[in-house]
């Protein structure tokens, strides 16, 4: 089994009273985006957010590299457990990652290591699998 092509990664936090100075704050990094419930969307999708977030994306990764994008991410977070079992208990917390493959077998691992510091913290993992392009020519599948 080869390994996966490319790889993304994002922290994300969703609530409806969230504020995300409080989220950066007791993390102690500033996330690639957040908002609050009732912020306007300059962009497509809703005028007014219905509910608020805050998301701290990794560098993409070509090869894939799901543990190096994990600690990245939770390299820049506090350790402290209390903290995250505060935010577990009053937000849903996951880490989003698009996994891309170029060829029809390929995979990932994950040590336990990264599974445990992701469950101490109340993150659940949350997976989009991208296969490979189909090459035969035929576009009606």
């Amino acid at each position: 089994m080869a390994g996966l092509a490319r790889s993304r990664a994002t922290l994300r936090l969703f609530g409806d009273d969230l504020q995300p100075a409080e989220i950066t704050a007791l993390l102690g990094a500033q996330p690639t985006t957040a908002r609050a419930r009732g912020d306007r969307n300059e962009g497509p999708g809703p005028a007014v957010w219905r509910t608020g977030s805050w998301r701290l994306s990794a560098d993409d990764a070509e090869p894939a590299d799901p543990e190096g994008q994990i600690a990245q991410i939770l390299g820049q977070l506090t350790t402290d457990l209390a903290v995250w079992q505060s935010l577990a208990s009053r937000y849903r917390i996951d880490l989003f990652c698009g996994w891309f493959m170029e060829e029809p077998n390929e995979g990932v691992s994950l040590p336990t290591a990264t599974l445990l510091a992701l469950g101490e913290r109340g993150i659940r993992l949350d997976m989009d699998l991208y296969g490979a392009a189909n090459d035969d020519g035929d576009d009606d599948a």
